[in-house]
């Protein structure tokens, strides 16, 4: 039986060659490759063929731990969506050698288990958007026990580095954080950059400008000092540029248009422990831990700060004179 480190990073690994295929030869811009959710977010066939293979390689791996994650297959069961379901398919065969349209259908609802003690959860894309448009995504997978965070897979696979393109960033409570390309297995460590002047500070925030508070990141950056222009990317893999140094701070600032939302727990809880594994800390936009308890989402968590470290503080405070005074 493969260790949690293994699962994981098989279970990453192969969704990303998925949505590497998939992009390679789907997305064109016709939109033939992608359906749209109620909430009219683009659903491409990347996003069920990667959590169709993630939810296949931990459930055979760990059959009795309870998986959460983003989508579920209600739109690929409809007859007037054959076409996709048949894609997915396909992509998922290419790579499992294995899964007729019903197994495929039931790894995908796998994903509607309820977060208790110990369970993985999962976003098979995030930063859909970003793949769609060629840029920046990343597939996201943690483990969570007892109300901890306790392991982190992050596969990036449009992020650059020195050696090429596509990075896979791990972590494990308490045992550092690393990072390979995609394409071997050469771990490195990954440490935040050491940066104490807030005037030399990186920012990075999302391209998508209803995903944070634009408004409050700009007052906040001036507030430090801070003149380099924003690192912008989709998905978590602004976390991995924290931990990885390339920004060192990460704000997703609290929208005053929708008060009431809360973050959901697939979004965060891999980069999280990534950055907080590097040697940076991870909170709320009031300073609070995030509280992995309450289900699906952060429900006691307002916005989410990533930072160096040695820069939280001195964030906090900017944000405390823009920010509401947080309601008890």
């Amino acid at each position: 039986m493969p260790t949690e480190r293994e699962a994981g990073l098989n279970a990453v690994r192969a969704a990303a060659r998925l949505c590497a295929a998939v992009r390679s030869e789907m997305v064109a811009g016709t939109g033939a490759d992608k359906l749209d959710k109620q909430d009219r977010s683009p659903v491409t066939i990347a996003d069920f063929g990667a959590q169709a293979i993630v939810s296949r390689i931990i459930g055979e791996a760990f059959p009795n731990d309870t998986f959460v994650a983003e989508e579920d297959s209600a739109l690929l069961r409809d007859e007037a969506n054959a076409m996709q379901l048949s894609a997915v398919r396909r992509f998922v065969e290419a790579e499992l050698g294995a899964g007729d349209e019903t197994a495929i259908l039931n790894w995908i609802d796998r994903g509607a288990g309820e977060p208790g003690d110990r369970f993985w959860v999962l976003d098979p894309i995030d930063g859909t958007k970003g793949f769609l448009r060629h840029d920046q995504y990343a597939i996201a997978l943690a483990l969570v026990e007892n109300g901890q965070v306790t392991r982190g897979f992050l596969a990036c696979p449009a992020l650059p580095h020195d050696g090429g393109t596509g990075a896979i960033f791990v972590a494990e409570r308490g045992g550092g954080a690393e990072w390979c390309a995609l394409d071997n297995s050469d771990f490195q460590p990954v440490r935040v950059r050491d940066t104490h002047d807030p005037q030399q500070a990186r920012l990075a925030e999302s391209v998508e400008s209803g995903h944070t508070n634009r408004g409050i990141s700009a007052q906040m950056q001036e507030a430090l000092g801070i003149t380099s222009e924003p690192v912008r990317m989709d998905s978590q893999a602004k976390y991995a540029a924290v931990a990885w140094g390339q920004a060192d701070i990460y704000l997703r600032a609290p929208n005053a248009r929708t008060p009431d939302y809360r973050e959901c727990i697939w979004d965060h809880a891999a980069g999280w422990l990534i950055v907080e594994e590097a040697g940076g800390t991870v909170t709320d936009v009031y300073g609070a831990p995030l509280d992995w308890t309450r289900g699906r989402r952060l429900e006691n968590n307002i916005g989410v700060i990533a930072t160096n470290g040695h820069l939280h503080q001195q964030v906090l405070d900017a944000l405390s004179a823009l920010l509401p005074a947080r309601s008890t």
